[in-house]
């Protein structure tokens, strides 16, 4: 309801209200805004609305829509750190899968479309029920600051500036 409810950009897509742009660019705010780590190529941040505990999301730091804008070298460290990322949720919060996903676009689903960003959703063996499709509601079991306090050390080994360096001010 608290994105139902919020206030939207009549242009959400563009730079100036764009949270892929603006959250990664102040270290100050990486808490509050539930950025784990940025470096100047990618950043990687908390889905404060998710499918599962542990959804994060990786984007280039670069605000181009599409994977096909990426140049070569965006794309190749874009995907490196998917991979990373996906290996530090491995390790740290033990899902049986993960589901990986990009929504180019607003008839893909993508929230925020102008600024291209992929999922990663930790999944466990039994984790979906009924509830989405009958209740139309999720079911999380931990509050997003305990996946963020959980995660944060996942990711205090990749480069860039991770939010428990940005909360001491930098590294």
């Amino acid at each position: 309801m608290d994105y139902i409810l919020a206030p939207k950009d009549k242009d959400a897509g563009a730079r100036p209200g764009c949270i892929f742009c603006n959250f990664p660019a102040s270290p100050a705010h990486f808490r509050e805004n539930l950025v784990l780590v940025a470096n100047d190529d990618v950043a990687v941040m908390l889905n404060r609305y998710p499918f599962a505990a542990g959804h994060v999301m990786v984007m280039p730091r670069r605000h181009v829509g599409l994977v096909s804008a990426l140049d070569e070298s965006e794309n190749d460290r874009l995907f490196r750190a998917v991979r990373e990322v996906g290996a530090r949720l491995r390790e740290h919060v033990k899902p049986h899968g993960i589901n990986y996903g990009i929504n180019e676009g607003v008839a893909a689903g993508a929230g925020i479309a102008d600024h291209l960003h992929v999922h990663l959703v930790p999944r466990w063996t039994g984790d979906t029920n009924f509830m989405p499709v009958i209740a139309d509601l999720r079911v999380m079991p931990e509050y997003l600051d305990q996946t963020f306090a959980r995660l944060l050390p996942a990711f205090a080994g990749m480069d860039g500036v991770f939010a428990g360096a940005a909360a001491e001010g930098g590294r």
